[in-house]
């Protein structure tokens, strides 16, 4: 074992920096994960929901006697039942261009004078059993007297359009616009090129493995809760709001969630509706979606309309960057709906690029759809998606080197700390090094080679280059709780919330490396909103930054306790107490004489606190500390992803062949994880991109409601993925990390799409929308050869 000294805490088998194997996987992998509908609460019963069929349509009634005369039916509810809850809203604070306040949709958990979307909740069942549930919930009758519909932002919002409601005129609900208007018309007018590009953003299922799942109860005269989410803390308030009830009468449970992705982090209709039930029963009433369900109710992700333009000069420098847009809200707005068309594009298109101005203007608009919230990334992707389609473009047009092109506009690392023109401050990075790497990594040397060989058999190929940078959500204020239990084993509270990340092992490493607490002794408690005082959830990828910095700030406030507990248990002055994390790799935290080899570790010290009941004034009685980290500036993920397609001309399938990313993800907690993380985010972008697109017939009915009809990416659609690090520390939080969750598919769309289009501009082909389907592609050809 190396001396004192020469000790490295970085190398620690479970320490900061080491790719530790997810805890939670043995539990998960062998079945035993309690998820939502794994619970069976005494005396429960079943919910099911009865949603619109129709699009759009006045209701003129609900009938429900046969359904409530149906065996094992304990009730059928419709909103008029139902007291007047506290509506669903979103609390975002913006306001139009013109300055006026932004009026939010104000929506109740069922629908009692129009449906808007076909899915629209106007009713539940509940009875003994789910069979009866969902044979009752077909016998409950509805009188939709139905209109018509609009299903697209750009047609809604355009004069005579079906009007969703009368509060908002031609179905805008928020003219959104940041930025120097006046700089950037000015930008454009004396550019020396004007690159333009019409672009869709597809809208997408999100299909979260697990669909949602919720039992609400009434215990000691308390609503509880117990659903999947993103976050107890938050959702609490959300829901003792709605109930119109204080946070103390609420309770959030939460065990393991099987994917989300942005989709279950706010309200649904569904939560007040069985949990009022639950109150007029008695009973605990649970409700479990099925796929179909999970198509018409869960939120939708993306789906934007955008006219982008890119201001040049003549040697290619950027002047200026303008995103018009619709960006399509659905029937209602979520808490956080004019999100990623507005703010987050304004804040992402500026990417990694010393882009002096930028102008978003984002009219969003209410449609005859399922809502749309925030989907993995959130319109960080996109943003980055925007600007790297108009670079290709620009340099296609210009007849420059793309990969020059993004380095001559690169902001350069002596420019750093960057105030960028979307407001944002970036404190580092090393953009032109990273992409020169990402290039000889993926050898770019041997492409010719490459190209001429897919030639030979037929094929076209092409590569695609997705350079980004991300603004991560900032952290919000995270609790980080640390308590010594009575086994032996070493408890972290905290308010963030793992659906698939792995916070578990990550955390525990922090905490490892903080305190020394052997790894196998920590446990995780996140999913019980009466443990906690503040959590922001998991979204944005913050957890790290968020959850990671409360557990190390809650460590030097153990070692301050444990300090004076030391003193106490080694007859000694505190001053004299020195606290050591690590001895060597398997060394556990001890509190030492300075001087001397007389040493308390520091479980041994946690046992004896607990094991004397009477201690003198001064020495603490455990310990536990629950601390508050206060929220830290966010932070800037970044990277270059490489992508190599193959395109069969004659069927206009795609295959990717090739796929590079080289990240700078900050100081890497556990790279195993971070690693995983990527490769989801890529799988995810590379669904949007060939595969995945939401379809709606005109009068609201959607068209893609099934795994039949909707395509989500399988192993075989996907190659071997490698990944490296280019990373630079991040210096707005104590870690140094800089957040990883979504980058994947901020570097995915542009690279696959990007490649894409260089397979096909040899036919004279300079754009194809996502999702490019063979038949999309197959057509596009077709079309140039006529």
């Amino acid at each position: 074992m190396p001396d004192t000294l020469a000790f490295d805490p970085s190398r620690l088998k479970f320490g900061i920096g080491q790719p530790v194997p997810r805890a939670e996987d043995p539990t998960l992998l062998t079945g035993r994960g309690n998820y939502t509908d794994d619970i069976q609460l005494p005396g429960q019963v079943w919910a099911v929901m009865v949603r619109s069929p129709y699009g759009h349509g006045v209701i003129k009634g609900i009938g429900t006697e046969a359904a409530k005369a149906m065996p094992g039916v304990l009730g059928v509810w419709t909103g008029a039942d139902l007291p007047k809850f506290g509506p669903m809203v979103c609390g975002m604070p913006l306001k139009n261009a013109d300055g006026s306040a932004f009026k939010s949709t104000q929506r109740q958990p069922l629908a009692t004078d129009k449906v808007r979307h076909v899915g629209d909740p106007v009713a539940f069942v509940v009875a003994e059993t789910k069979a009866q549930a969902k044979d009752a919930a077909e016998a409950v009758e509805l009188d939709i007297e139905a209109l018509d519909a609009v299903t697209d932002a750009s047609a809604a919002a355009a004069p005579g359009a079906p009007l969703l409601y009368d509060e908002h005129p031609n179905n805008v609900v928020l003219d959104f616009a940041a930025g120097d208007s006046a700089k950037v018309t000015e930008a454009f007018a004396r550019a020396a090129h004007v690159t333009k590009l019409s672009i869709r953003n597809n809208r997408i299922v999100v299909a979260a493995m697990e669909p949602r799942s919720a039992i609400g109860s009434v215990e000691d005269g308390r609503y509880v809760l117990r659903v999947g989410c993103q976050g107890v803390f938050g959702l609490r308030a959300s829901l003792a709001g709605q109930m119109g009830v204080e946070t103390k009468q609420v309770r959030v449970l939460t065990g393991n969630v099987g994917g989300s992705f942005g989709m279950k982090a706010g309200l649904y209709p569904e939560y007040p509706c069985l949990l009022h039930a639950a109150k007029q029963l008695g009973r605990p009433v649970k409700w479990t979606d099925e796929r179909t369900g999970s198509f018409l109710s869960d939120a939708h992700g993306r789906d934007h309309e955008v006219e982008a333009e890119l201001a040049l000069d003549a040697e290619g420098k950027f002047l200026a960057v303008r995103l018009v847009s619709y960006a399509n809200m659905g029937a209602w707005l979520s808490a956080v709906s004019p999100l990623m068309g507005t703010g987050n594009f304004f804040k992402n298109v500026q990417s990694n690029y010393a882009t002096p101005a930028i102008e978003v203007r984002t009219k969003c608009v209410l449609t005859n759809t399922v809502p749309i919230s925030a989907y993995r990334g959130a319109g960080r992707p996109e943003g980055n998606y925007f600007m790297e389609r108009l670079i290709e473009q620009a340099a296609l047009e210009m007849g420059k080197d793309p990969v020059a092109l993004r380095k001559l506009n690169h902001i350069r690392p002596d420019q750093f700390p960057y105030s960028a023109a979307s407001g944002s401050v970036y404190d580092g990075g090393a953009f032109s090094a990273l992409l020169e790497k990402t290039m000889e990594a993926s050898d770019a040397a041997g492409y010719p080679a490459r190209l001429a060989a897919s030639k030979a058999q037929g094929l076209l190929r092409g590569r695609g280059i997705g350079n980004f940078l991300e603004c991560t959500a900032p952290p919000t204020k995270e609790q980080g709780g640390i308590r010594f239990e009575k086994d032996g084993t070493v408890t972290i509270i905290t308010g963030t919330l793992d659906y698939g990340q792995g916070h578990w092992s990550a955390f525990a490493q922090v905490l490892h490396q903080s305190l020394g607490v052997p790894f196998a002794q920590v446990r995780l408690l996140q999913g019980d909103s009466d443990e906690l005082i503040a959590g922001g959830g998991t979204g944005g990828s913050k957890s790290i930054m968020a959850s990671g910095a409360a557990i190390a700030e809650a460590s030097e406030k153990v070692i301050e306790k444990g300090k004076a507990a030391a003193a106490w248990a080694l007859e000694a002055a505190v001053s004299d107490i020195e606290f050591e994390a690590h001895a060597g790799p398997e060394a556990s935290g001890r509190f030492t004489i300075a001087g001397t080899d007389r040493a308390i570790g520091i479980m041994e010290l946690a046992a004896k606190l607990r094991a004397t009941p009477q201690k003198p004034e001064g020495v603490p009685e455990n310990l536990d500390v629950t601390h508050v980290f206060d929220q830290a500036p966010m932070a800037y993920p970044n990277g270059c992803h490489v992508c190599e397609v193959e395109v069969d001309p004659e069927t206009g399938v795609v295959r990717i062949d090739r796929y590079l990313a080289v990240n700078d993800f900050g100081v890497q907690v556990n790279p195993l994880l971070v690693a995983g993380q990527a490769h989801g985010g890529i799988a995810q972008g590379v669904g949007q991109a060939l595969l995945e697109h939401v379809v709606f017939s005109e009068d609201g009915q959607l068209v893609s409601g099934s795994y039949m009809d909707y395509a989500l990416p399988r192993a075989g659609d996907l190659p071997s993925i490698t990944t490296e690090s280019h990373s630079i520390p991040c210096k707005t939080n104590p870690l140094g990390a800089k957040g990883c969750g979504e980058a994947g598919c901020a570097g995915s769309l542009p690279a696959v799409m990007n490649a894409l289009v260089d397979a096909l501009k040899p036919l004279g082909i300079t754009h194809i929308d996502m999702p490019a389907t063979p038949e999309r592609v197959w057509a596009a050809i077709q079309d140039a050869k006529a």
